[in-house]
């Protein structure tokens, strides 16, 4: 079944995404740019904005651990135009856009380059690569593994690439050794995450998944909903713990649907945080609604993401084979460009 559907060989793609760590880094090894920041902007949508919430949880448990390197803001932007944060002498900007030719952040470079800006392009070519060479802008090639290849797979490339030029801008310290071996350790747990994927996908199956984690892995609980929605063509979403208990969780005394919530725990979470994803199932529970608590591994912030969002691509993409649906395509936004287009 899966050759029949899987018609670009995304279960490859899954399970070559911790190599993607170690080339990300030699990308970017040489790459510095002129000037003192104090911090950083990412301008990206889609597959090509997830790397920066991650990079912004990583480094800023990097700052706890190296009391020597002053902790930054790293500002996210997915629109048209630059937040006002973006502008000035202390900020670099990073413009990410995988293909290239996305127009947001297109039009987020071309501001930056009229204001006079310092940034770094990240794409596989494009507008973006052809743009830096013209305003003579350092520009940092993904790599394209394949013609089908999708941005949201590529967080490995963006990630260490991105981390590799912060090393070298002297922002955080070079843990890149630690790095590469916490990344190699994620080829240890493969197959388990694809067994445990691959049983979550079953039980979600008919039913629309929402995704709760406590407030630091609030990106993580993000990804997950976006590789649902684009690798299972199915509407998926996220929230957090404690504020979700506050409010969202009494929409479900009267649920519209079939619901099946998916609960990240930490188990370094505060105790009294933690108390709620046990208090918050039972209560669900009465009202007929499934859930799942679901362990993140890891002795670090780094193998707590990149394990849950691998077991995140396993579920997505068994949650696809699941619809019949080929998980690699996103036929409706390539549609909704071409109308824009028009």
């Amino acid at each position: 079944m899966a050759d029949s559907v899987d018609k670009s060989n995304l279960r490859q793609v899954i399970l070559e995404t911790p190599g993607q760590f170690e080339v990300g880094l030699s990308l970017a090894k040489d790459v510095k740019v002129e000037g003192e920041f104090e911090n950083v902007t990412i301008s990206g949508m889609g597959g090509s904005a997830l790397p920066a919430n991650l990079l912004r949880t990583y480094c800023n448990s990097l700052f706890k651990t190296h009391p020597n390197y002053k902790p930054f803001e790293i500002y996210i932007n997915r629109y048209y135009s630059l937040p006002p944060e973006s502008h000035g002498s202390t900020t670099l900007n990073f413009i990410a856009s995988y293909s290239g030719n996305t127009e947001e952040t297109i039009s987020s470079l071309e501001e930056a380059q009229s204001a006079g800006l310092k940034f770094v392009g990240f794409s596989s070519g494009g507008r973006v690569e052809e743009l830096c060479k013209q305003y003579g802008v350092p520009h940092i090639k993904l790599p394209m593994p394949n013609p089908n290849f999708q941005p949201r797979m590529g967080t490995g490339y963006f990630f260490a690439s991105m981390f590799q030029l912060l090393i070298n801008q002297g922002l955080i310290p070079d843990t890149t050794s630690e790095l590469l071996a916490l990344a190699g350790k994620l080829n240890e747990h493969m197959e388990h995450h694809e067994n445990q994927g691959k049983e979550l996908a079953s039980k979600i199956r008919g039913k629309t998944p929402v995704i709760y984690s406590s407030p630091k892995y609030k990106p993580v609980a993000m990804i997950w909903k976006i590789k649902i929605n684009e690798n299972a063509k199915t509407p998926a979403f996220w929230n957090f713990f404690p504020e979700l208990d506050h409010n969202e969780m009494v929409g479900f005394t009267n649920p519209q649907g079939k619901f099946f919530i998916i609960m990240l725990k930490d188990s370094e979470d505060d105790p009294r945080n933690l108390k709620r994803f046990d208090a918050t199932s039972k209560l669900l529970r009465e009202k007929g609604v499934e859930s799942e608590i679901v362990e993140m591994h890891g002795n670090n912030v780094f193998s707590k993401m990149f394990s849950s969002l691998n077991l995140a691509d396993w579920t997505s993409y068994y949650l696809a084979l699941e619809y019949g649906q080929d998980p690699t395509p996103v036929d409706m936004v390539e549609k909704l460009k071409k109308i824009l287009a028009s």
